[in-house]
């Protein structure tokens, strides 16, 4: 079946046998227009099923009143959680969002970004993939006067505006924590080494170890394990060296810390006793896990707020006067079982 063509002014105006200025006029309560008539128009516009083109009507005033969002994963606490806070401060300015996904694929996130840039969106909010590369895509953003907002994974060497964590000053802390726990072998399953996000993490780990005068082991360094079924492959060949840590700091995600506790349950390894573990973004499923999982809150509802309000903030300022600017949003460590084995005694 045919699709319905959607109703203009122009159909109104022929209906009517009237100048499709006048039924715009009418519909907009212009004075100009008398009242018989626009009583005749909007009753007409409502016989047709006629709806206001609200983006065209905001590109006339130069504005779309809408925000682009991309994220890596949707469903993942942590992000979704961003789009909430970022929608919750927009929709009370009466701005929409456009939510786009790039499944950590570069060639996605710059369809993501192209899509966006032709639907004129007022920003561009991005947490980048981990696939990486060159960031002419988002230089282009730039280029094309919208406002570009990175959050979490940056792309440093562009001068946007920014909203991020300290994650080395809190993966330093976590790392400390385990090892006043009495755990004397800790492994790092650590992300992309690309991204700058995980460099401070693990620079937050070698730190951590440095401080408290423990050897750092290449063979505890797992690489580029970021998902569950990474952090679980990368959990048995930990597990299976001849000398085992007895603790996992899970750098990239909970979902990796989940891929460890499976292993470990699995293998009749009791956590935290003889496996520490710590994950990292505060998942949902982190609270229910048995045992619980000790994580870090990244406040992600608070980061979405923020980004948001930054962008209100800025929005009145002429591209030329933007000034580049990072807001850091201070993380929190959430002891919990799989972690806290001197209660345990």
């Amino acid at each position: 079946m045919k699709p319905k063509k959607r109703t203009t002014i122009y159909d109104i105006a022929e209906k009517l046998n009237i100048a499709a200025s006048s039924v715009s006029r009418a519909l907009n309560n212009n004075s100009i227009i008398n009242e018989e008539t626009r009583r005749l128009v909007h009753a007409t516009a409502a016989e047709l099923n006629y709806k206001v083109n609200t983006l065209a009507s905001n590109l006339r005033k130069g504005e779309s009143k809408t925000i682009g969002v991309i994220v890596p994963r949707i469903n993942q606490n942590f992000f979704s959680n961003v789009i909430a806070g970022i929608e919750e401060a927009s929709y009370k300015k009466g701005y929409n969002l456009i939510i786009c996904q790039s499944n950590e694929l570069r060639e996605k996130e710059i369809q993501c970004v192209n899509t966006l840039i032709n639907q004129h969106v007022d920003c561009i909010v991005i947490s980048v993939s981990a696939e990486g590369g060159d960031y002419a895509h988002l230089q282009s953003v730039i280029d094309s006067g919208i406002q570009l907002i990175q959050f979490d994974r940056v792309a440093k060497e562009l001068e946007t505006l920014k909203v991020i964590n300290d994650t080395e000053q809190i993966s330093m802390k976590a790392v400390s924590h385990m090892i006043e726990q009495g755990y004397k072998r800790i492994a790092l399953l650590e992300g992309p080494q690309n991204l700058d996000i995980f460099k401070q993490r693990k620079e937050g780990y070698l730190k951590a170890l440095k401080k408290h005068h423990m050897p750092v082991n290449d063979e505890l360094i797992v690489e580029n394990a970021w998902t569950k079924e990474l952090g679980a492959e990368g959990t048995k060949r930990l597990l299976n060296l001849p000398q085992p840590p007895d603790a996992i700091f899970a750098s990239t995600s909970d979902f990796s810390a989940l891929g460890v506790l499976e292993v470990a349950l699995a293998m009749g390894i009791k956590v935290p006793s003889e496996l520490g573990i710590c994950g990292y973004s505060n998942e949902a499923f982190t609270e229910i896990t048995s045992p619980s999982i000790t994580t870090i809150d990244q406040f992600s509802i608070d980061m979405g707020k923020t980004i948001a309000e930054l962008f209100f903030k800025e929005m009145g300022k002429d591209a030329s006067s933007r000034k580049p600017k990072t807001i850091r949003i201070k993380p929190s460590l959430i002891i919990r079982a799989s972690t806290n084995r001197k209660d345990k005694k």
